[in-house]
């Protein structure tokens, strides 16, 4: 999507055996082909073995994410992050904070590692996964491990006949609230107002989320970088609307 144009980290999804995560949308990414450049490339092959993980097996176990990153601290996941702008910023302003960038797209996350490849000295603290965001949370992400969960710009599929489209929809969030710890916080973004009011819907209707009141203390920051993509919407008379859950606690 080049950040944020689209979230496009999801494909079709088996549901579960659990209730909450049946009905999950089907393809939500559009189809695109884009050849990396040979720069991108050989950082791909440097660099990936270490930062990346694309092979998500029906029978994968959760990631152990503090081998992965080397330390214990918080995790956010972030859904559809594209070419990685905003990921970098806000991971180079929260250090102490893990972030997992998911994408189907190969080049975008070739994007973000090539910036991560030049701010090595800055920024240590993202990992990126290639796939499908229904199945990295299904099988690579643990109940009850994140601290955050990021999905900026989603794809908000504008005709009726595709909104069985959208990635956030009640079951995909029940999902996200399973995978957040007490206190977690679920972070949206969109400039589409019917998917915004959407979003809202399902998010408030989720029993184990609740809205943050302003003040509140998060584990996370909640304060976005503006990007080209979100700035060429404002221009156009598209308002942002932010919309911004915690799981319950107890």
């Amino acid at each position: 999507m080049g950040h944020h144009g689209r979230m496009h980290a999801q494909s079709e999804a088996d549901p579960s055996d659990r209730p909450e995560q049946r009905h999950l949308p089907t393809t939500s990414f559009r189809s695109r082909r884009s050849a990396l450049s040979d720069a991108q490339r050989e950082t791909w092959e440097r660099l990936w073995p270490e930062l990346g993980y694309s092979e998500i097996p029906r029978d994968a176990q959760p990631l152990d994410i503090r081998a992965w990153f080397g330390r214990e601290a918080p995790v956010v996941l972030e859904i559809g992050c594209g070419s990685g702008l905003s990921t970098l910023a806000m991971a180079r302003d929260e250090p102490d904070v893990d972030v997992i960038a998911v994408d189907v797209y190969r080049r975008g996350l070739a994007q973000l590692l090539s910036a991560l490849d030049k701010a090595t000295a800055q920024v240590r603290n993202i990992r990126l996964i290639r796939g499908n965001a229904v199945d990295v949370l299904q099988h690579l992400i643990a109940p009850e491990s994140l601290s955050g969960v990021r999905v900026f710009f989603p794809d908000p599929w504008p005709k009726a006949r595709h909104h069985k489209r959208r990635f956030l929809q009640p079951a995909t969030i029940a999902l996200i609230a399973d995978r957040l710890l007490a206190g977690g916080v679920l972070h949206a973004a969109t400039d589409h107002p019917g998917y915004a009011e959407q979003i809202a819907r399902a998010g408030d209707a989720e029993p184990r989320l609740c809205r943050v009141d302003p003040g509140t203390p998060l584990p996370i920051s909640v304060a976005r970088p503006t990007t080209k993509y979100e700035t060429k919407a404002q221009r156009t008379g598209s308002a942002v609307t932010e919309l911004i859950w915690t799981r319950r606690r107890g």
